[in-house]
């Protein structure tokens, strides 16, 4: 079950502090808005999930009405077709207010340097550290992060031994901070001529 007095409280505050932001005075002192704008952007992603979650609750008693109520097998069956979305979209919608009922890193707001370094497994190593690469500048793009690389150190055959890139933009370290640690790649290497699967390891640093 979730906490429904707690969501209900985070919900007033939720509700007190659009009409904070919304007082132009508040300009004159950043900082203070900053912290009010962080504190309102996570209770409205709360308080939206929320209303969701309140919306299919009513959804699920008005099919289980419908499915009391009708005799006819066709709208049964369509009763029951919806009340079965409905348990598998309010299970979803429970997990996601959990996780937002997690208190956030301090640090998520920052933000980060992100180290890929290649472990074992050689030129194919590289390769995935390219590979990584091209997907967090793919990322970053998607997110409107600003991107600056610190150092690479290339290798012959379009791979990297080592990348060292900074990003810059909203909630970059809360985003980046779970790469970190070791990812392993198994396929057949490109330079591999007998097709055999190799497994290549490369390290990331989330800073």
């Amino acid at each position: 079950m979730i906490p429904i007095d707690k969501l209900e409280a985070l919900k007033v505050e939720f509700l007190e502090l659009q009409s904070k932001v919304s007082d132009t005075a508040l300009i004159s002192d950043p900082r203070r808005y900053k912290e009010l704008m962080r504190r309102y952007k996570e209770l409205e992603a709360i308080t939206d999930c929320y209303a969701e979650y309140n919306r299919s609750i009513q959804e699920m008693a008005d099919a289980k009405g419908l499915l009391e109520s009708e005799s006819d097998p066709d709208m049964q069956a369509m009763a029951k077709t919806e009340i079965a979305d409905l348990e598998k979209s309010l299970e979803d919608i429970e997990l996601r207010l959990r996780d937002l009922l997690i208190p956030g890193d301090p640090n998520d707001e920052k933000n980060a340097i992100i180290e890929i370094r290649a472990g074992t497994g050689g030129e194919e190593a590289a390769l995935f550290v390219a590979d990584l690469y091209r997907m967090y500048n793919y990322y970053a793009d998607m997110k409107g992060w600003k991107k600056q690389v610190i150092d690479t150190n290339e290798t012959g055959l379009g791979g990297y031994k080592e990348v060292v890139m900074q990003l810059n933009g909203e909630n970059v370290y809360g985003l980046m901070r779970f790469e970190s640690g070791v990812h392993r790649v198994q396929r057949v290497p490109v330079t591999e001529s007998s097709g055999r699967i190799h497994t290549s390891a490369v390290t990331v640093a989330v800073l």
